[in-house]
C-alpha cells in the first residue's frame, strides 16, 4: 500500500481552490462596480450602500468555504485529515449561517439601506461564484494520484543480467 503524504504538504486541490478564489475576487469587483452604479442610479447613496454591502457579504460567504478548505488542506496526509476537513468545513458552514442571519436581521431595517438592492448584489454573487467554483473544476487538471509518495523499489543490482 502507497504510504500517504508527508503531513503538511500542499494538496493538488490548492490549486483549484485558490484559483476559484482569485476568480472570486475579480467577479466581486465587477459587481461592486456594476451594482454600484445600479444602485446609485436607483437609489443614490442609500443604494450604492446596499449594493457595496451585498458584494462585501458575498465575497465574505463564499471566500470562507474556500480558504476553510485550503486551511484544513495543511493537515493534508495525517491520519485525521478526513475529520479534520469536515470539522474545519462543517464549522465554516455554521459561522456563514449564524453571520448571514446575523446581517440579515441588523440589516434589514437599517434605513440606509436598500433591501432589494442588497438581497440582489448577494445573489448575484452567489449565483457567479457558483459558475466559477464549476469553470474552474472543469479547466483545473489534478492528477488522480498526484499526492501519494510511491514506494522504493528494489535496488537494482549490476550482477543480474
Amino acid at each position: 500500500m502507497t504510504p500517504p503524504a508527508k503531513a503538511g504538504s500542499h494538496s493538488s486541490a490548492n490549486r483549484v481552490f485558490s484559483t476559484a478564489l482569485k476568480y472570486s475576487a475579480l467577479l466581486a469587483l465587477v459587481i461592486a462596480v456594476v451594482g454600484g452604479v445600479v444602485g446609485w442610479s436607483v437609489d443614490g447613496t442609500r443604494g450604492l450602500t446596499s449594493a457595496l454591502i451585498g458584494t462585501a457579504m458575498a465575497l465574505v460567504f463564499l471566500g470562507i468555504t474556500s480558504v476553510s478548505i485550503l486551511f484544513a488542506n495543511r493537515w493534508s496526509g495525517q491520519e485525521f485529515f478526513v475529520g479534520i476537513l469536515f470539522g474545519v468545513v462543517m464549522g465554516s458552514w455554521l459561522v456563514k449561517f449564524v453571520l448571514f442571519l446575523v446581517l440579515g436581521f441588523i440589516l434589514k431595517d437599517q434605513p440606509w439601506v436598500n433591501p432589494p438592492i442588497l438581497f440582489g448584489s448577494v445573489i448575484v454573487g452567489v449565483v457567479g461564484s457558483l459558475v466559477i467554483d464549476a469553470v474552474v473544476a472543469a479547466k483545473v487538471r489534478v492528477p488522480y494520484v498526484s499526492d501519494s509518495i510511491l514506494p522504493k523499489g528494489p535496488p537494482h543490482d549490476a550482477d543480474q543480467g
